[in-house]
């Protein structure tokens, strides 16, 4: 079907009262259907979620390698996904290890992870990394979007000091580095973010739109006098589109509203245990903050996003799924069946919110499609056998529709998880020639 009216631009908003607010793609914003396609499939995304301390590789590598093979306990939660993705062995951070600077792995992992660098031991000021491959992507994405890339966690950053042996807590805080002495912080409250991607930045300073939208029942009430008017001018499915984002918007406002009355209620507690707006339970509180993510990708805010499921180091526990033990300190398992059988539940718990973006995503249309169809995401941790503090064989996978899933891939041994990196940029059209350790193209990529 062809569309005859003038496009509305794409980056139209809705306004009202000092408040703007993105709008999703619409059929109404390109003249035609071809168009839309071509517009839908030129957004490509990179999206990198990250688990901490290491992984139970028993139950994460498949036995099999190529098409059809048997998924294993952890992957379990990806099983309505597994055309989506592929799963990767034989991929190491080597700079990870020692190399002559002793203990320190987790330090040297996290900091390590997107940069593929050999971090600096310090304690000080003087971190020293790489650009990560976010950034690449998003020196190459960001001037597309509102904002260049998002840093979300789910844990606290350390602000000061060591966190691992030597290593500054600047390593473990963050995946992101804008350059080689540069973390990027990641955000944890749901408010905060919610507040970055649908705040007013043009009349109000941060305080007074902060107070703003804590008096208003919904940032959709300032805009509903011309979500009214722009529903008047667009056809039936793009009426229905605006009115399931709408929708998700509101469902986020109503969620964060909630759990920041919990977390005012509860001023007997430590405020890092409970920061405003942050659910109790773990898995809300990655529901929350991964819809968030999902609504910046629909909104087209922005198009690079990692996601710390935890720091490394973490010590939370998991009672809700019979794990009330610290993480870090259970990863040492020292072969131990029963911690063992709780990691593996730990590693699952992580996996299913790995499944719970492929869900949201795929359930996100776009175009004629939807929102995985031109995203590339990676998941992983920068640890194989906690254990052993092993930095080889990585547990790592790809999804999304730019990618041939449905595979278990055995690259060769001790290839650079770089090389990896350096394919993932080619499929998103990102020009890089190489990053950290990359000694070429994983030329089994995307065979």
């Amino acid at each position: 079907m062809m569309i005859t009216k003038k496009p509305i631009g794409r980056r139209a908003m809705l306004r009202g009262m000092g408040t703007t607010m993105a709008l999703p793609l619409l059929d109404a914003m390109v003249p035609s259907a071809t168009a839309l396609e071509l517009g839908a499939a030129t957004r490509k995304r990179l999206q990198v979620i990250y688990t901490p301390n290491g992984m139970m590789m028993q139950n994460w590598t498949p036995t099999a390698t190529g098409e059809n093979y048997e998924l294993t306990p952890i992957l379990k939660p990806l099983e309505p996904y597994k055309d989506k993705f592929a799963v990767f062995s034989n991929l190491s951070h080597v700079q990870a290890e020692a190399l002559g600077d002793g203990a320190g792995d987790h330090g040297r992992c996290c900091g390590g992870y997107l940069t593929a660098t050999h971090v600096k031991k310090t304690e000080g000021a003087d971190i020293t990394a790489g650009v990560s491959m976010d950034q690449v992507v998003a020196q190459q994405f960001g001037e597309l979007t509102q904002i260049p890339s998002l840093e979300i966690g789910l844990e606290p950053p350390s602000l000061v000091g060591s966190c691992d042996s030597g290593y500054s807590c600047a390593y473990t805080n963050t995946l992101s580095w804008s350059n080689a002495s540069t973390p990027l912080p990641i955000t944890i409250n749901p408010r905060e973010v919610f507040e970055r991607l649908f705040g007013d930045g043009d009349s109000l300073d941060a305080k007074s739109r902060l107070a703003q939208l804590r008096r208003q029942a919904s940032i959709l009430d300032f805009v509903a006098q011309d979500a009214k008017r722009l529903s008047n001018k667009i056809g039936a499915s793009d009426k229905h589109k605006l009115d399931e984002y709408l929708t998700s918007v509101r469902d986020i406002e109503k969620r964060i509203q909630k759990a920041e009355k919990g977390g005012a209620e509860a001023t007997v507690l430590p405020a890092y245990a409970r920061p405003s707006g942050v659910p109790d339970a773990f898995e809300d509180y990655a529901h929350m903050m991964i819809d968030l993510q999902v609504l910046a990708m629909q909104a087209d805010l922005t198009r690079v996003s990692t996601f710390m499921i935890g720091r490394e180091v973490s010590g939370r526990s998991y009672p809700e799924i019979g794990v009330p033990d610290a993480h870090h300190p259970l990863s040492h398992h020292g072969k131990d069946p029963e911690k063992i059988e709780k990691l593996t539940k730990i590693n699952t718990l992580h996996m299913a919110q790995v499944a719970y973006y492929l869900k949201r995503m795929t359930e996100t249309k776009e175009g004629n499609g939807n929102l995985l169809d031109s995203t590339l995401v990676l998941a992983g941790a920068s640890l194989a056998d906690s254990n052993n503090h092993d930095h080889r064989d990585l547990p790592t996978l790809v999804a999304g529709g730019l990618i041939k899933g449905n595979r278990h891939v055995q690259a060769p041994k001790d290839t650079p998880m770089a090389n990896l990196m350096l394919s993932m940029m080619d499929m998103l059209g990102v020009q890089c020639d190489s990053i950290g350790d990359s000694s070429g193209r994983l030329t089994t990529y995307n065979a």
